[in-house]
Parts: C-alpha cells; structure tokens; sequence
C-alpha cells in the first residue's frame, strides 16, 4: 500500500476527512490484531462501528499493501507486511538509547550511581552509566568493564534466569572465587540468593564485588520476554535506601515496555 492508497483526491482536500481514513484503518487493524484467527467483514465492521462498506473498502486497500490477508473463505487477518516492519523496529531498538533517560531520571531521583549492564559469558559488562561526583562513590568499573555474574546483583539476576543445571556448571567452571569476606564462595548459599532474586524480582550486592559498595538491580525484558540488560543502582553502603527498590523497578519495567515487553510475559519468564 502507497502513502495515497488510502486517500482518494477527494480526501486530500479535506485533511480532516484524510485523517478519519487514517484512523478508521487503525481501528481495522487493531481489531484483527485482538483476534487469534480470521474473522468475517461483517464481525470486523461491527467490532470496528464502521458499516460494513466502509470497512470493505479500508480492507481492500489494506490488503493491497498486504497490511491484511484476505483468507480464501472471504475472511481477513494480519498480514506479513506487518511482520516485515516489526522485525525492523525489533532490529533498530538499542536498549542503551532506550534506557539512556531512564536511567538520568532515576539518578536525578536518587542522586546515586546508575548502571546498565549486560551478560558476555560468565560476565556482565557494564554498558552505560548515570553518575556525578557528588554521589560520594568513586566510579572503578568503566564502561565497558567487567565482573563476576556471582559478585554483582546484575549477574544475580541472569543467573536466576538460567536453568539450574547451568549455573552448578557456571559454579564448577569458575569456581565462585570471591574478592571481599561478603563474596558468595559456596554454591549453596548462592543458590539461596538466586531463589531470593526469583521470589522478589530483584537482586543485590552486599559489598560482595567491593567493599564499602552495594548494589541492588532490576531486569531489563525484551519483547519476547527474554532478560537482554540489568538496570542498577550503586552506592556507598550506608546510603543506600530500601525505598529506591520500588523505584528500581519501575524504571526497568519502563525500559522494557519500550523495547516491546508486555506485562503479562512476567508470568512466563
């Protein structure tokens, strides 16, 4: 479908006509997108409130752009040139851009470190930051650093997504080497924070990477409910504050509601 498929030189006179078109068409489609198989002209007009010439004529021109199928039993569904632009939207999202005022807002809210980071092997790499120096916490990680999945909440919560039989084998390769007396050695005791990061939605560092330094996180989802990104907050240990957990989460599930994940996806991840 053309830019003018929708708009005959009558419409183009009228911008207000123009626009009702425009909008009539999103209707359509958004009925056929509420729908799990092809329905009939006469079900999407009524679910539409257009007449049903009306409809026919917005669907003919759909279809021409394949925008919508028409099923060979003169029903009508969603159609591949949909499916086409989406897998481009999908390809063109970054999460850093997305998250990037995100996460300036929450540091504006908390006055604290904020982190992006995501998994590479038995690492996360950080990928983004928000900071300035009145937070009161040296920044020793740059972009682009490194640390142990076990030794950061973000790491926490790739690990509370894997199966269990991945992280036994990620704990044997590694061996849960630690760097302060707060570290997590020992498989069992990481295990019970994995499943406190299960239960919660939510991970933390208690001086376990550095001392003097703890870190709560929160996943970031795509849209096929997959976790891509951890968002964190990092501060002084005797700033941090349980109220920015609620925080937190919030802004991660925004970030993710950009990046096409819906809510509901939560139950099945």
């Amino acid at each position: 479908m053309t830019s003018d498929s929708l708009i005959t030189p009558k419409t183009r006179s009228n911008p207000d006509i123009t626009i009702q078109v425009l909008e009539r068409a999103m209707k359509l489609l958004d009925v056929l997108a509420e729908q799990t198989e092809p329905i009939s002209l006469k079900e999407i007009a009524a679910l539409a409130n257009l007449h049903a010439s009306t409809a026919h004529r917005i669907l003919n021109d759909l279809a021409a752009g394949r925008y919508v199928d028409r099923v060979s039993n003169g029903t009508y569904q969603l159609g591949m040139r949909l499916l086409e632009l989406g897998s481009l939207v999908k390809e063109r999202l970054n999460v850093r851009d997305i998250a990037h005022e995100h996460m300036h807002a929450l540091h504006r809210q908390t006055g604290q470190t904020i982190n992006l980071s995501i998994q590479q092997g038995d690492d996360i790499v950080y990928i983004d930051r928000a900071w300035n120096e009145r937070s009161g916490m040296q920044v020793v990680r740059a972009i682009g650093g490194r640390a142990p999945l076990h030794l950061t909440s973000v790491g926490k919560l790739f690990l509370a997504s894997a199966d269990p039989r991945i992280v036994r084998a990620y704990a044997l390769r590694t061996g849960l080497s630690g760097t302060t007396g707060n570290s997590l050695t020992d498989l069992e005791r990481l295990e019970k924070e994995l499943a406190f990061v299960k239960r919660h939605g939510y991970a933390r560092d208690n001086e376990e990477l550095e001392l003097g330094v703890r870190c709560i996180s929160a996943g970031i989802y795509d849209d096929a409910g997959k976790l891509v990104a951890g968002l964190s907050i990092s501060s002084p240990s005797e700033r941090m504050r349980e109220e920015w957990v609620g925080l937190l989460i919030q802004t991660a599930s925004k970030i993710s509601v950009a990046l096409g994940y819906e809510a509901h996806q939560r139950e099945t991840v």
